[in-house]
Formats: structure tokens, sequence, C-alpha cells
């Protein structure tokens, strides 16, 4: 079989080389390729056992497929699993100590990737880097074994409990909306979310209500971006240039509903619209 290199797997002759994290995978492809090699009866079907010896032509023609079967076997693992079946007589007796050997490796691990989903956390990471080591996690859970496969809704509420605080105003108001997004969706609008943060001259996402970012552009005017985390959209707000305390403007806190009659009327952006909007204030 030709030997090539994808990524960390090796893979002989289009197979996976089986180590410690991918059994179920390489089991599934194993038994496909014996199948279509029409060895799979001898390994895991009904010619698991070495006809007796006064059958000569049967005996031949059974140790002749069991040696490729065995073949086969051998060279699609790691050397270091290779000790385990030297000794093994036929490809069932080597098929049956794969399984038993990894089962118990396999609870292992899972234990542990099971220890760190309860304990995963965004911290420093950014949306993408968080959402894709969660779903890293769940899909080698899945592959060691398909019956504890976490679905996508439960991805989700896994992803939403190590969300950074600043986050949780902007899930609330996803979480009723109608429709809900699909995982990939939701990821896109929490990247939107943190996109616009960047574009906010660095300034991270508050926990408060409303985080502010102040532009100063020619003239008396100043420009303020105003992220509305518990409803998703974007106000860009001119200030007359005696209000250029911002970005945190106190008089605006102190009133009832959040507005200064300083202010002039201010313009609304949908979510869509934010990273534009956040453009536009840059070249205000």
């Amino acid at each position: 079989m030709p030997t090539r290199w994808v990524g960390d797997l090796h893979v002989v002759g289009g197979l996976m080389k089986l180590n410690n994290k991918n059994y179920n995978t390489w089991a599934t492809c194993m038994e496909s390729y014996l199948q279509g090699q029409d060895f799979w009866d001898i390994v895991g079907g009904n010619d698991v056992t070495q006809p007796r010896e006064g059958k000569s032509d049967i005996l031949r023609k059974w140790k002749i497929k069991a040696g490729k079967a065995m073949f086969a076997l051998k060279t699609t693992i790691e050397e270091e699993t290779l000790e385990h079946i030297r000794k093994a007589k036929t490809p069932k007796e080597a098929w049956d100590t794969f399984a038993t050997l990894f089962k118990k490796r396999n609870d292992t691990r899972l234990q542990l990737l099971e220890n760190e989903l309860l304990s995963v956390a965004q911290r420093n990471m950014t949306i993408a880097q968080y959402f894709h080591k969660v779903k890293s996690i769940c899909r080698e859970i899945s592959n060691l074994d398909p019956t504890a496969a976490i679905v996508e809704s439960g991805i989700k509420r896994i992803i939403i409990h190590g969300l950074r605080p600043e986050y949780r105003g902007f899930v609330v108001d996803v979480q009723r909306w109608h429709t809900q997004p699909s995982l990939v969706e939701f990821e896109n609008l929490l990247a939107d979310q943190e996109a616009m943060a960047k574009k906010m001259g660095g300034v991270s996402l508050k926990g408060e209500k409303e985080a502010f970012y102040t532009n100063k552009s020619k003239g008396s005017l100043s420009s303020t971006l105003v992220v509305d985390l518990s409803r998703g959209f974007v106000q860009r707000l001119l200030l007359v240039s005696h209000c250029k305390r911002m970005p945190i403007c106190s008089r605006i806190k102190r009133l009832p509903n959040g507005r200064c009659k300083l202010l002039r009327p201010n313009l609304r952006f949908n979510l869509d619209a934010a990273i534009k909007a956040a453009r536009d204030a840059e070249v205000a």
C-alpha cells in the first residue's frame, strides 16, 4: 500500500493509521475496506475459524485470504500498537484485541474530554478560537463513542455557558428570536459583535447595557458609536462640541430614558450594518 501523510495523520492506501485517538473512525474505514476486498468474512463474518486440516484446498484458500487480511491490519496501525497483535493467529483474534484494548483507552479519554467540556470557557480566546475548541472536543467525543455524540443545540448551550460576560445581553436577545440561528449563524453573529468592538478603537465590550467610543472628526462635532448589546443594533450619534466627555457620559447615565437633549436625532443601524457603521465612524 502507498504511504503518505495528511496533516498529523499517517495514511496508508487511503486509510488512516490506527492511533490512540481514532479507533472508531479507523475501525469503520477498515471494515469497509475489508468488505471491498472480500476479506471481512474472515475477520468479523461467518468464516473466522480456520478450516480443519483434512480440507486442503479450502484451508489453502482460507490461509491466503487470512494472510492478506492480517497484512492489511498490520500495515494500518502504528508501530507501538503492532506489538499487541504480533502473536495473533487469526485476523479475528487481532481485530478483537484492538476492540478490547481501545475500548479501555477510549473510556479514559472520554472521561477526560467530558471533564474538559464541563470547564471550558472563552477567557482570552477569540470567538472563532472558542467555537473551534468546543466543536473539536465534541467531535472527538463523537468519534470515541457515537452514542455519546452531542447534538448542535447541546454544543450551543455549552458555548453560551462559557462565553465572556459582555456577550450575555446579546445572547439573551438572540434567544428571544422566533427562529433560532444555527450554530454556524450563531458563531457569525457573535463574531460580528467581536468585530464591532475591535473596530471601535480596540475598546473591549462592557458588561453594562451600552459601551461608547468617541472618534474626533474635523470641525466642532464628535462622532460617537453606541453599541447596544441588549438589542443588537448600533446607534451613530452626532454630538455638539461641549459633549466630548464621551466615551463615558455621566449625563446620559443619569437620565431616565438614557437620552441627552444635547444630542441630535440618532440614526439606527441593524446588526447586519453594524460593521459598516463602525467603518463610517472612522472616516466621519
